[in-house]
């Protein structure tokens, strides 16, 4: 079982959970409570660097679905806003490496998605309301690599 990290700030998690997730190929931190966990890797929106963010994810055929909840805060996270500049990102899930492309749910399949998000996390339905705002549903699609 692994060791319980600080509760500081939630960010000064993500290079350690990365590293040890890296190293492990998933098998450490690879959840999140009965959650699966991926890393995204984005380009930063202003600095053009690399950012990595270990996110709980759900399997939809060949896509990995994840919400930008940023724990029922107002704003959304800085990983989805640059994936609206750079909708182009990389994962890991596991030990595999995957090259995707991102997109936001919208209308029917939105509403499809949410139902199957929170029936396997019930903890969307109590930030939900405290975010006071849409949570966004993005779809990564892994894309052909030449």
């Amino acid at each position: 079982m692994p060791l319980p990290l600080p509760r500081r700030d939630e960010t000064a998690r993500h290079p350690l959970h990365a590293r040890v997730y890296r190293l492990t190929r998933g098998n450490l931190l690879g959840r999140i409570g009965s959650q699966p966990v991926l890393l995204l890797e984005t380009i930063g929106r202003r600095t053009g660097r690399c950012r990595v963010t270990p996110l709980q994810y759900l399997a939809h055929g060949d896509s990995f679905v994840v919400v930008a909840a940023n724990h029922g805060a107002w704003r959304r996270p800085a990983w989805s806003l640059n994936l609206r500049n750079h909708p182009h990102a990389r994962l890991q899930v596991g030990p595999q490496r995957l090259h995707v492309g991102a997109r936001e749910a919208e209308g029917r399949e939105r509403e499809a998605l949410w139902q199957e998000l929170t029936t396997a996390n019930r903890y969307l339905l109590r930030v939900a309301p405290k975010a006071q705002r849409q949570l966004p549903i993005i779809v990564l699609t892994p894309e052909q690599r030449r």
